[in-house]
């Protein structure tokens, strides 16, 4: 019998990452739902284990390096691999009309720990474990406001950190594209989330579907990319 693959899904408690850890778990995953609220990481992984799902709570907040390290540990005790991070948890702190003229600068820095640098510690901590068993795929959730092929002003901090996430996407492509480690990047678009608001065009299950397309994808799959709706985008 094989031994099922074990995801990490940041930020997995509610919307976009919510969706990502059932369309895992319904597709035979175990899936370690990371919430910054525990509470709220039960809620979510109880309805879906309800549903029949292999869940199970990891509390990680990822702009706590401490939290981050611990959640790795905790990783290698439970099961012992992991073979699919999705960096999900995201955090919008704009002020609403901000643009770059007027963005104060502990916004990026606060914007920064979680989109950024909370990924970065996750991958650089999950790496050797996936190199051991030379099987791994990362997907960083992204955004095409980050895109420098039509960069524009607004929400700067949030962009300027998503740039700075698919900068990140590259880099841990190359460096790990000898052990079949993928990593790749994804914007989920316009989604009807508490970040995207009611009047958002897509569902969360629409934006999740790349999510799970690049967290399985077999080994001669793509890595370093960049994908709306499993097709290539610009960076």
């Amino acid at each position: 019998m094989n031994t099922p693959r074990t995801a990490l899904v940041t930020g997995g408690n509610r919307g976009i990452g919510f969706e990502i850890c059932r369309q895992l778990a319904g597709n035979g995953v175990h899936v370690l739902l990371g919430a910054r609220d525990r509470a709220a990481g039960d809620q979510a992984a109880q309805a879906l284990a309800s549903e029949g799902m292999s869940v199970e709570t990891l509390e990680l907040d990822v702009s706590d390096s401490r939290q981050c390290a611990d959640a790795v540990r905790q990783v290698a005790a439970r099961t012992q691999r992991c073979d699919i991070l999705v960096n999900n948890a995201g955090v919008m702190l704009d002020a609403r009309g901000s643009g770059v003229l007027d963005a104060a600068a502990d916004v990026f820095h606060q914007t920064f720990e979680t989109n950024v640098y909370g990924p970065l510690r996750l991958m650089q901590a999950l790496a050797p474990l996936m190199c051991s068993q030379r099987y791994g795929r990362v997907v960083n959730v992204s955004s095409g406001l980050g895109q420098l092929h039509d960069m524009n002003d607004g929400t700067p901090a949030y962009r300027m950190s998503k740039t700075a996430l698919n900068a990140l996407t590259r880099m841990f492509a190359a460096a790990l594209r000898e052990d079949n480690v993928l990593v790749n990047a994804m914007c989920p678009g316009w989604v009807r989330t508490r970040m995207g608001g009611p009047n958002a065009q897509r569902t969360p299950q629409q934006a999740a579907d790349t999510a799970l397309w690049l967290a399985t994808l077999p080994d001669d799959g793509p890595s370093g990319g960049f994908f709306r709706d499993r097709q290539p985008i610009p960076w």
